[in-house]
């Protein structure tokens, strides 16, 4: 039972969990913004709904919504998500100083040595 409590408490265990149910409500409002642009792009040109789009009997419509929703979704994730993300990592995380090896410390040497000849 004590190994169970000490593998549900890991910080790994819990992060993904918390990361889990954001994500799964993170899809609902990205699913809910669909839904408007959507219904913006059947104001502008017609229904959005492909769905009964057949031209010569193959059906393509259902897959010409999912790539048009797919499409809308990774744009919500891409400037929504990432771009801020990589504008505040940039911002406030500082870069990790590299830590100086042996071989890069001697490597260090050689050149300071061969520039001095």
């Amino acid at each position: 039972m004590s190994g169970l409590k000490k593998f549900l408490m890991q910080g790994n265990v819990v992060e993904l969990a918390v990361a889990v149910v954001i994500a799964g409500v993170f899809g609902e409002v990205v699913k809910a913004f669909v839904t408007i642009i959507m219904d913006l792009i059947g104001k502008a040109g017609g229904t959005p709904n492909f769905s009964g789009y057949e031209p010569g009997g193959v059906h393509v419509g259902a897959f010409l919504t999912a790539l048009v929703a797919f499409i809308i979704v990774a744009a919500i994730v891409y400037f929504g998500v990432v771009k801020p993300y990589e504008a505040f990592k940039a911002r406030f995380v500082k870069p990790e100083e590299e830590n100086a090896t042996e071989l890069s410390v001697l490597t260090e040497i050689r050149d300071a040595l061969r520039a001095g000849r």
